[in-house]
């Protein structure tokens, strides 16, 4: 699809009395589908509560999303359509680098102003100032995200010392990796082996069991939402035994993986954005959340939200809170505020450095404990995840070493 024509910025004075349109691409369908589905729910009831509140400007807010089926190699198109065939009035970013990476050179060459859904480490090396990311990994966004498995890990009593790092073979893992391996080298850590499988493996065994002789301590994983489910029920047929599991996996946030895996995830120690705890019941989120999950029944989004949602609502309140405190629609001028203002959020107050990244990291390296079934209403219970890392938000301590469950859940 290609396109010679060229953006032209109008003022706020210069529009009209129409819809402010913003449009955007989510995997609403594919591997991505339901993280996607999410982002997409909660998005419509920001645009119902905005439009209740009077719109922007004056005017009603729409939203264009188009699914990108979780494909990247279609997203560069969809944002030539949105911008010269549907001529909407902002981009927004998509859910994740499958979404948001793909966009970028198309959205340079534009210069447009571009607020980004849980994407890791977009703008490491094209530095562009109209970017921002909704995702709490501040200005070394592959460090932070792991930070606290490491410094956790190296708290315990004896002290691991081995690393084996498993991850899936795609380009998601690789700025985990990279952060893996300069946490491993902070904290004291032997990284003894870097291992990657195909995203098509169903049986992890035989990839599980190809580590035992290494004897690692921690088993650092960077995995994807079907392969966490496999990885998990594999660990404890596989002969290994780690005293540290978890790391940077994509799926224990997830309400359909959590009921799948039940008990089995207690002990695994991941990651996580925002959880239901007192320590983090920002203005509205609460609401929020329960507006949301009476929404979510019976349909593909996840019944819970905890992970996505907040962050999800959060980039739009960025997006309204800019164009109101400018009063216009022009690019430059919603970067430059971007860049200087504090945002107030359902995920707390949010200021942004020279990178668009959060300027202060807030990570969560949290634990499974206390699971007994595979009811979603365990994961409803704060005690479900206790948080480990960062200081100001801990709620429990680390169970130590692993033990994997042998029943079935």
């Amino acid at each position: 699809m290609a396109y010679s024509q060229t953006w032209t910025q109008f003022s706020s004075t210069e529009m009209t009395n129409g819809p402010i349109t913003i449009g955007y691409s989510l995997p609403l369908t594919g591997p991505l589908g339901a993280n996607g589905q999410t982002a997409r729910l909660t998005h419509q009831i920001w645009q119902e509560d905005v439009n209740a509140r009077g719109g922007l400007l004056g005017r009603e807010v729409a939203l264009v999303c188009i699914d990108d089926e979780s494909n990247a190699a279609s997203v560069a198109g969809i944002y030539e359509t949105l911008l010269f065939e549907h001529r909407v009035d902002l981009l927004l970013g998509g859910y994740g680098n499958n979404s948001i990476s793909p966009a970028m050179p198309f959205v340079v060459k534009n210069a447009k102003f571009f607020v980004g859904l849980m994407g890791l480490g977009v703008n490491n090396d094209l530095h562009y100032d109209r970017y921002f990311a909704m995702i709490p990994t501040g200005s070394d966004p592959n460090v932070a995200l792991t930070e606290g498995f490491f410094y956790t890990a190296a708290r315990q009593s004896p002290r691991p010392k081995t690393v084996a790092i498993l991850a899936a073979d795609a380009d998601f893992t690789k700025n985990p990796i990279t952060g893996a391996r300069i946490n491993a080298a902070q904290f004291d850590f032997e990284v003894v082996s870097e291992t990657k499988y195909s995203l098509a493996t169903t049986d992890f065994v035989p990839i599980l069991q190809a580590l035992e002789p290494l004897n690692p301590d921690v088993l650092f994983l960077c995995s994807y939402l079907n392969d966490s489910v496999g990885l998990v029920r594999a660990i404890r047929n596989s002969g290994i035994a780690p005293k540290v599991i978890g790391g940077a996996m994509i799926g224990p946030q997830s309400t359909s993986v959590q009921k799948q895996l039940g008990p089995l995830l207690n002990g695994v120690v991941n990651y996580e954005y925002w959880l239901p705890t007192g320590k983090m019941a920002f203005p509205g989120v609460e609401e929020l959340i329960a507006k949301y999950q009476a929404r979510a029944s019976g349909t593909t989004a996840d019944e819970l939200g905890y992970y996505v949602v907040p962050m999800a609502y959060a980039q739009l309140q960025v997006v309204e809170q800019a164009v109101r405190e400018t009063g216009g629609l022009v690019d430059a001028d919603l970067a430059e505020y971007t860049h200087a203002a504090r945002f107030q959020t359902v995920v707390g107050d949010v200021r942004f450095a020279e990178s668009g990244e959060w300027a202060q990291p807030r990570v969560l390296t949290v634990q499974f404990q206390n699971i007994t079934s595979n009811d979603v209403a365990e994961f409803t219970n704060p005690d479900a995840q206790a948080v480990l890392y960062p200081a100001e938000y801990v709620s429990g301590t680390m169970t130590y070493p692993y033990i994997a469950p042998r029943d079935n859940a």
